[in-house]
């Protein structure tokens, strides 16, 4: 027979209300009431009920994440630091995979409001102005990782167009002119958009002409860069430096050229994007932006719990250096 809050109210010689209010840190009670009923809970070993204890404090300790995919690195590194953060806060989580599913994230929305989570965690998706009327509707704390909208959201990035600059900035004083670039999905305004822009600005900065032959679009997926890596070699043969929207593609592409018997960095450079786990572990190991990915999911959940923290929060990146750009300006 399971202990209850009865037991360790009659042991402790206290009421009920005494231990709840010990229970969930209310005030009124003495230190000495406070050490003796939480000696009898760990004596008799009381658990107590995490729902039960929702109905009276309205908090269920839940987060609820919402994303596109969970089984990509990217999203990966995100997840392990909410999910790291928020077991140190106490609080556990439910994941919603979405596959970019407009419907499907209205209904996910849903289901959180019905389980009574804490706050929801939205990682890159597009916020579409059904999917934010739900969010209106359901009053609960929502921050944004890797993505923003143009609603009054919180949002924890990077600065894609500026990474993107930087990027290509990076291959160009290496001493390349012949710059190709692997985006992701086509239209996407979260992430595609802004990465353009700051490829195109960047050579342009660097009076370097772009054309439509010098950038193909993937959907940031391994596959994709094996395939637009074989269709930029087609369009653009004299490329010599190509920037990749993400390290899954950019790994791709280092397939592709393996095959083909390109070596990089000898006859083709690599630049990918995010800084995951695939960037270190490819041969040749990849140079990539750096996202610091962890650390922004660890944000999410102190951005929720805590009104004091700065709602809407750019994040630094940088270059990290590995073994598939050749400079030929050194």
């Amino acid at each position: 027979m399971s202990i209850t809050i009865k037991d360790v109210a009659k042991q402790a010689n206290v009421s009920v209300a005494t231990v709840s209010r010990i229970l969930n840190n209310l005030p009124g009670y003495s230190n000495e009431t406070q050490e003796r009923v939480e000696k009898v809970i760990k004596e008799l070993g009381y658990q107590p009920n995490e729902v039960a204890r929702g109905l009276i404090n309205r908090k269920t300790k839940t987060i609820g994440v919402i994303l596109p995919n969970v089984s990509d690195l990217f999203a990966g590194e995100i997840l392990a630091g909410i999910e790291e953060q928020a077991y140190a806060s106490n609080y556990s989580v439910m994941i919603c995979k979405t596959n970019y599913d407009n419907k499907r994230k209205i209904k996910y929305l849903q289901t959180l409001y019905e389980k009574r989570v804490d706050g929801i965690i939205i990682i890159s998706e597009r916020i579409t102005q059904d999917f934010y009327k739900a969010i209106e509707m359901i009053k609960i704390p929502v921050v944004l990782v890797a993505t923003q909208s143009d609603y009054p959201l919180p949002f924890i990035k990077v600065n894609d167009y500026q990474a993107s600059y930087d990027a290509t900035t990076y291959l160009v004083k290496k001493g390349h002119s012949r710059i190709g670039m692997i985006a992701g999905s086509e239209g996407d305004i979260i992430s595609t958009i802004p990465r353009v822009k700051g490829f195109r600005e960047a050579l342009n900065d660097a009076k370097i002409t772009f054309t439509n032959e010098m950038i193909t679009y993937g959907d940031f997926s391994f596959e994709s860069g094996i395939d637009e890596m074989n269709n930029l070699l087609k369009s653009y043969p004299e490329v010599t430096a190509i920037f990749c929207a993400s390290d899954e593609m950019a790994v791709g592409a280092l397939s592709f050229l393996y095959k083909k018997g390109i070596k990089v960095p000898d006859s083709i450079s690599i630049i990918g994007y995010d800084n995951t786990a695939t960037a270190e572990r490819a041969i040749p190991p990849l140079t990539t932006v750096a996202q610091p990915l962890k650390e922004m999911g660890k944000a999410s959940i102190h951005l929720l719990l805590d009104s004091s923290v700065k709602i809407d929060q750019i994040y630094p990146h940088h270059i990290a250096e590995r073994d598939t750009v050749r400079s030929y300006s050194e």
